[in-house]
């Protein structure tokens, strides 16, 4: 019998050596050896025409790319979804034939995708991160994906560049860390060496990316599409979804709390609201431009970190989307899913935006390895609700069974179908752009200007907005190791606001810039969440009781859910409280299976006979909600307990009788944060 030997350690490492390299002082080449004189542009026909195929360096650091990560995806890795229905309110004849835009009677079925973007699969969920919002329709015409973020723009201007911007805010490949998050060196390298970047930060800095809810979350196109009436005549348009509910988001304090507290929040968030009949809406918007106006503006309509000030181009409501249902099967639905820009029926043609351009490789191959082959269009998630007949045969996943020997086009034995359909009969067609130009490796002179639109967006917030930006820079560039990146960043942000770069610099120890601000020329109101819708509706409210509570209560709990507001029952046990009156009260949670931050607001009950135990347990639910600004409640009891702690004199804090009390406490919740509350 052979003898067994140890493995030896050194040599098994020496055998790995060979496969390390260090790429620091290189040149930059293909993967087949071939230097290469540029990586910032791909290729196309004329500085602002449309990708070439042609582009083998763009399509090897893309396909590369696509095929990093198994199985999940490389980004948006952590999602969850929803179906539901679309109804269109007036006919857009006037600008697409699309056939589900015309008729406000048909119901289109949707199936909805959020996600965040940086963070695997088995991340948190209220972490600062751009949310995805993909939204597949099952039209008659075949599925159409309408494939957006909740930022309206986004870090680069050509697709050839996403690798590199995953990279970065990826865990650092040396040690693997940090997890969707951006508060690390190589991320913030990226912003300061790539300053295209500066709007999309100003976005992710700001609350934006925090959301309270999906539910209550904007949804964007990001990029310029086309829509072609039946009579060939195209619009340039931008797509948005708005939220029902309102746009708002959590504190960062109290994002941070939840990811521990509650990894799951926005899922089950999104699915309890479904489940009991809270359905979640939003009103599909779109802003159109004529063709002839392309160059009117100050901005490139075509770049993806621009976008168009909708008090100078105004978005046109024209539907509302409602999600109904949830999956059956996270896997089976949420997981395999497939989306992909390119997925468009006739009336929605593309842009030349070379973001976009990249996007419509990028998806397919993507699904390619993630989703087994080039089947993935068979799983039941991604089948459309019609027809499907072509030639293309076999493959990993092959579900369809096809009869009959003829599997190509332009043949007798099968009078030559499957047969193209002309487009008067609803066959796709391109919309027929001439394009000129000379096949170059560049971008546009137009694309150049990074922080004009930046400036607005810090010029549109309000005051707690702007504060809320500064700490989230302050303490994402805290995080940074780098001296060198931390200056970096703050010098480029100076071109943005020299404000809010010196209270950066202060908080980090970075030289600050020298100057003032410019006199604000231009803002945009619809850039704050301070100018967003404010209801009541589905606000959770945690109602801290215990045994022997006032007969007024229940009379209480009625008002609160006769607004739509969800009061829910925390005490010490799960056992049911009891009132002076002999009523009984059912208990959702307790202290120590429910937390003050998984909530909208505070309702302190409280009771004579509860012990000094239970009303620490009470003001800390309190304490905590007074610290992230949200409204809080008290009567009998509580009232007492929010003087004795001092936080019963507070903007946002209501107590009194009931008579008075149910009415300024709804309005208080309404209002969903008290930002002129002095935090103790």
């Amino acid at each position: 019998m052979t003898k067994k030997h140890p493995v030896n350690e050194k040599s098994k490492q020496e055998q790995l050596e060979q496969f390390k390299t260090d790429d620091r002082n290189q040149a930059l080449t293909t993967n087949q050896g071939l230097k290469l004189s540029e990586d910032e542009f791909s290729l196309k026909a004329g500085e602002r025409g449309p990708t070439l195929m042609e582009d083998f360096h763009f399509r090897e650091k893309m396909t590369h790319f696509d095929h990093e990560r198994i199985p999940e995806r490389i980004v948006h890795a952590r999602g969850f979804a929803a179906h539901g229905e679309f109804e269109l309110y007036d006919s857009l004849s006037e600008y697409t034939k699309a056939k589900f835009l015309q008729n406000p009677s048909v119901k289109t079925p949707v199936f909805v995708r959020f996600s965040t973007v940086a963070g695997s699969k088995g991340s948190a969920e209220t972490v600062r991160d751009a949310r995805g919002f993909a939204t597949k329709f099952y039209t008659e015409e075949g599925n159409y994906d309408l494939v957006g973020n909740n930022i309206p723009v986004f870090f680069i201007q050509d697709a050839i560049k996403f690798p590199d911007l995953i990279h970065a805010v990826k865990p650092e490949p040396h040690n693997e860390m940090p997890q969707a998050a951006s508060a690390h060196d190589t991320f913030w390298d990226f912003v300061a060496n790539n300053q295209e970047s500066a709007h999309m930060v100003m976005w992710s800095m700001s609350d934006r990316a925090i959301p309270r809810s999906l539910r209550m979350m904007e949804g964007f196109g990001v990029h310029t599409f086309r829509l072609v009436n039946a009579e060939g005549k195209a619009h340039f348009v931008k797509f948005h979804w708005k939220p029902v509910l309102g746009t708002h988001s959590l504190v960062w304090d109290e994002a941070q709390t939840i990811s521990g507290k509650d990894p799951d929040f926005h899922r089950r968030d999104l699915w309890e609201s479904i489940e009991n009949g809270d359905y979640p809406e939003y009103e599909l918007g779109i802003q159109i431009i004529d063709e002839e106006d392309e160059f009117k503006f100050d901005f490139d309509i075509l770049d993806p970190t621009k976008l168009w000030p909708e008090e100078d181009i105004p978005v046109k409501l024209v539907g509302k989307m409602t999600l109904n249902r949830n999956v059956d099967n996270v896997f089976a639905e949420t997981e395999q899913v497939a989306f992909h820009p390119g997925h468009v029926v006739p009336g929605i043609d593309f842009s030349n935006d070379p973001l976009l351009q990249g996007r419509l490789f990028s998806y397919t191959d993507t699904q390619l390895i993630r989703l087994g082959g080039p089947n993935f269009h068979e799983l039941p998630i991604n089948r459309p609700v019609c027809p499907f007949h072509n030639n293309q045969r076999d493959g990993y996943g092959r579900q369809t069974i096809n009869k009959g020997p003829v599997s190509y086009h332009r043949n007798s034995l099968a009078a030559n179908t499957p047969a193209p359909v002309p487009e008067s009969e609803g066959g796709y067609a391109h919309y027929q752009e001439k394009v000129e130009g000379r096949k170059v490796r560049s971008r546009s002179e137009s694309f150049k200007d990074h922080f004009s639109q930046a400036t607005l967006f810090w010029n549109s917030m309000s005051a707690p907005e702007k504060e809320h930006i500064i700490s989230a820079f302050s303490f994402e560039l805290g995080k940074v190791k780098s001296k060198s990146v931390q200056q970096q960043v703050v010098d480029m942000f100076a071109n943005v606001s020299t404000v809010l770069a010196k209270q950066v610099a202060q908080a980090i120890g970075a030289t600050p810039p020298s100057g003032e601000d410019a006199p604000v020329t231009k803002s945009s109101p619809a850039l704050s969440q301070e100018q967003t819708i404010k209801k009541p509706n589905t606000r959770k409210v945690a109602v801290i009781v215990a045994n022997d509570f006032s007969s007024d209560l229940p009379q209480v709990l009625n008002s609160l859910k006769q607004q739509g507001i969800q009061p829910e029952i925390v005490s010490t046990t799960l056992q049911n409280v009891k009132g002076t009156d002999g009523s009984e009260l059912e208990v959702q949670h307790t202290f120590l299976t429910s937390d003050s931050v998984l909530f909208d607001a505070v309702y302190v009950v409280g009771s004579s006979s509860a012990d000094e135990k239970f009303r620490k347990e009470a003001l800390t639910f309190a304490q905590e909600a007074f610290k992230h600004f949200k409204p809080i409640g008290a009567t009998d009891e509580g009232v007492k307990w929010l003087q004795a702690a001092g936080l019963d004199s507070s903007p946002g804090v209501v107590t009194g009788e009931t008579t008075r009390f149910t009415d300024e406490f709804i309005e208080a919740i309404s209002a969903h944060r008290h930002w002129n509350r002095h935090v103790i």
